[in-house]
């Protein structure tokens, strides 16, 4: 059924929309909802009661990582625990932070979350109709034109919107059965491009871990399956080629720590990608100190290595000069490898694993690397020019499936800008979808 447009419209106010259809109503939200500030922070204070406090607006489950349950603990009076508690309902909105791609992104609780509270950089919008609600949790998200409620100043490290701002935002609503109406079809048609997204996530998933388990193959077997294999008595290591070499990382690698290039390129190790430009990612939270006296000199083919994550597969085979972190370990090469292959080697399974095994400390965040119980483990090559047949065939792999995975995110990508399109096409009148609903 194809969606046509109302069949008279009218001006609308609001500079970033042209028009509305004439029987809808252009309405300040706070004629629709209150709207209240949170001040709740993860701080402690005498005479309040423990909360946990939601962080962001993908809204109560994006800190997993550092709390399993999902929340960070903090503490609140008990009006701040009345009025600030999450709802269903409720629509929660991002007033400041540092990046300000979040401001006035909005999250919708679906049911009440008993002494979880919002922070300080959120607010909560709340109505007394859950379809009201719902409508403006999708309005929102579709026409909160960021543009118009911050100034990007230079030097400014926050961005904000202040609660007059949030409260006199320009909404368009229709009649509260056409409001049910356009939310059953952006339901539905939402619905279906999520299940788009989560097949094609999932095949990215798949494709990640076939990479895995292609690198994981060749550097440990080889690429002639008709080569003889033999088991080498290494429980981790299992059967290899037996034409292959045994000899110990201390035999290829020579810890060095070469100080005093601060004017070279800062870089990082990734555990996706090993040792990069710590300027090409954005993602990386450690702040670059402006002393780079103590940074050391990475030379290309130099291993560095990722002390506390190295159990994650955090070190590389460094492909530029650069300086890095004084607190990972540099290696020098002194035997004779193919640097690719080595890089690949040193990050497939089961390296990481082993590297887990002779890590010390008390927690798994805390756990360390030595470079001594590195250097003497046994590590099984075949001849030079096979170790570089194996790293072309590798990158050969690897092209394959990170171009099908390039592809499939862009396909992700696109669907994820339909849907904005549809959701945004409904809730200001561009498309009335009262009979497909």
């Amino acid at each position: 059924m194809s969606i046509l447009p109302y069949p008279g419209l009218k001006p609308a106010k609001a500079p970033w929309v042209d028009s509305i259809p004439e029987h809808w109503e252009e309405r300040r939200l706070r004629s629709l909802a209150s709207v209240s500030n949170s001040n709740v922070d993860k701080k402690s204070y005498d005479n309040q009661e423990a909360v946990r406090l939601c962080n962001y607006t993908d809204v109560y489950y994006n800190d997993t990582i550092s709390k399993p349950d999902g929340f960070m603990i903090a503490t609140a009076s008990p009006d701040e625990i009345k009025e600030f508690s999450l709802r269903e309902g409720d629509v929660i909105i991002t007033k400041d932070s540092e990046d300000p791609t979040d401001i006035g992104v909005p999250a919708y609780v679906n049911s009440d979350m008993p002494g979880v509270v919002c922070g300080y950089h959120l607010s909560v919008l709340r109505t007394d109709n859950p379809t009201t609600s719902a409508y403006l949790h999708f309005s929102i998200m579709s026409h909160f034109n960021r543009a118009h409620f911050y100034v990007n100043t230079p030097g400014v490290t926050r961005f904000g919107l202040n609660q007059n701002t949030i409260k006199n935002t320009l909404v368009y609503l229709p009649p509260f059965s056409e409001q049910a109406a356009i939310l059953n079809w952006i339901r539905r048609e939402t619905a279906r491009i999520d299940g788009l997204i989560e097949k094609k996530a999932r095949f990215i998933a798949l494709l990640n871990e076939k990479e895995k388990a292609k690198i994981s193959h060749f550097v440990r077997l080889g690429v002639d399956p008709d080569a003889k294999i033999i088991d080498v008595g290494v429980e981790w290591r299992g059967k290899v080629p037996a034409h292959w070499t045994r000899g110990r990382m201390k035999n290829h690698f020579r810890p060095q720590k070469r100080q005093g290039y601060e004017t070279l390129t800062v870089l990082s190790v990734y555990r996706e990608y090993g040792v990069i430009e710590k300027a090409s990612r954005d993602d990386n939270i450690n702040k670059t100190p402006e002393d780079l006296s103590k940074y050391q000199l990475v030379n290309p083919n130099d291993l560095v290595i990722n002390k506390m994550k190295a159990w994650q597969g955090s070190m590389g085979i460094a492909g530029t000069q650069g300086i890095t972190s004084p607190d990972y370990v540099v290696m020098e090469p002194v035997g004779e490898h193919d640097p690719r292959y080595m890089h690949h080697y040193l990050r497939a399974r089961p390296m990481p694993w082993v590297y887990r095994l002779i890590s010390n400390g008390i927690r798994t965040d805390q756990w360390r690397l030595e470079p001594e119980k590195f250097l003497i483990l046994p590590i099984f090559l075949p001849p030079l020019d096979e170790q570089r047949a194996i790293a072309d065939e590798i990158d050969r792999e690897l092209d394959r499936i990170r171009n099908l995975i390039t592809k499939t995110e862009q396909s992700i990508a696109l669907l994820k800008e339909k849907r904005a399109a549809l959701i945004t096409a409904a809730v200001t009148g561009k498309i009335d979808v009262r009979s497909a609903a």
